[in-house]
């Protein structure tokens, strides 16, 4: 038994594609998604530039007619494909809706640049953006990128800064253990399986994956502790193999004290709102991020 998808949504996408297998990063890789300039400006609403950040190219999305509260922005991919410009297509509408800043880091991928490169490449983002004047930013990510997200908010708790005001995880890739009851309910008939979840996490932890030397820089479902974190967001669809992992950590930062909000999409799958956004259940969680980041950032967008 498996929960179904929303009927909109999987009207829309290719539920039977294939497997990512190792010999299938390359092809993962030409295939990822990448905003064109028309989506990225919202109507010439937005300014985008490249940006050196100590050698990683990163790309800043500004508001045109203001500057607000920044967002640190890790992108998806399963730690294998993606790019700066992957999920933009969709999250650009952060900055026009907001007048908040984005920065997109292009971190390495695996499995040429295992872990620790992007959780470190992301890290230094981080500390890019303290140093060139961004304020401390919400630290936020899609899938790969969500896991990305929870290491980097760790690793500035764990070594005293730079100093993160939220994190916002979506459909994160949390735990290389692959063993939650989620995680084994789709082998097929999903846009992020179990074989290609196993791959990415491969890729990123080579044998290690799996077994108990983990670092929590890598895989965040690791960490000892999840206390003193800032405030969080977490969704993730109900047909998503990450639903569990995600509901798990978002009961440990309760458990700890933290300030956390959780969402279940009804029907959503592996990264629904991206593949679809303009569906119902997807303009809902696009909504309710936004709402979120709104009351978070509310003192720095009203100043």
């Amino acid at each position: 038994m498996r929960p179904p998808i929303d009927e909109e949504i999987a009207a829309s996408v290719d539920l039977a594609r294939p497997r990512l297998e190792r010999s299938g990063i390359a092809m993962a890789r030409e295939n990822a998604r990448s905003a064109t300039d028309a989506e990225l400006s919202r109507g010439g609403t937005v300014t985008f530039t490249e940006a050196d950040a100590d050698g990683m190219p990163v790309l800043v999305l500004r508001p045109v007619d203001t500057t607000g509260p920044s967002v640190l922005y890790l992108h998806g991919g399963g730690m294998v494909a993606g790019t700066r410009r992957t999920d933009l297509h969709v999250l650009a509408e952060w900055v026009s809706a907001l007048g908040i800043v984005l920065v997109s880091p292009e971190y390495r991928l695996a499995p040429e640049h295992p872990h620790p490169a992007p959780s470190r490449d992301c890290f230094r983002a981080l500390e890019w953006m303290t140093r060139n004047g961004f304020g401390s930013p919400v630290v936020a990510g899609t899938s790969a990128g969500g896991g990305l997200a929870a290491a980097v908010t760790l690793m500035a708790r764990d070594f005293g800064g730079p100093p993160v005001r939220g994190q916002l995880l979506m459909c994160p890739m949390l735990d290389d253990r692959c063993e939650t009851p989620s995680s084994h309910e789709f082998p097929d008939g999903n846009t992020w399986v179990r074989t290609s979840n196993i791959t990415g996490w491969t890729a990123l932890l080579g044998a290690a994956r799996g077994g108990p030397d983990v670092s929590p820089y890598a895989a965040p479902a690791r960490a000892r502790s999840v206390a003193g974190l800032p405030p969080t967001y977490l969704d993730v669809g109900s047909a998503d193999l990450f639903r569990d992992e995600t509901v798990d950590y978002a009961a440990r930062l309760w458990r700890a004290g933290g300030d956390a909000e959780l969402h279940v999409w009804p029907g959503g799958c592996h990264g629904f709102d991206q593949l679809v956004p303009e569906a119902v259940l997807s303009r809902r969680a696009r909504a309710a991020r936004i709402e979120w980041l709104s009351r978070l950032l509310r003192p720095e967008l009203l100043s």
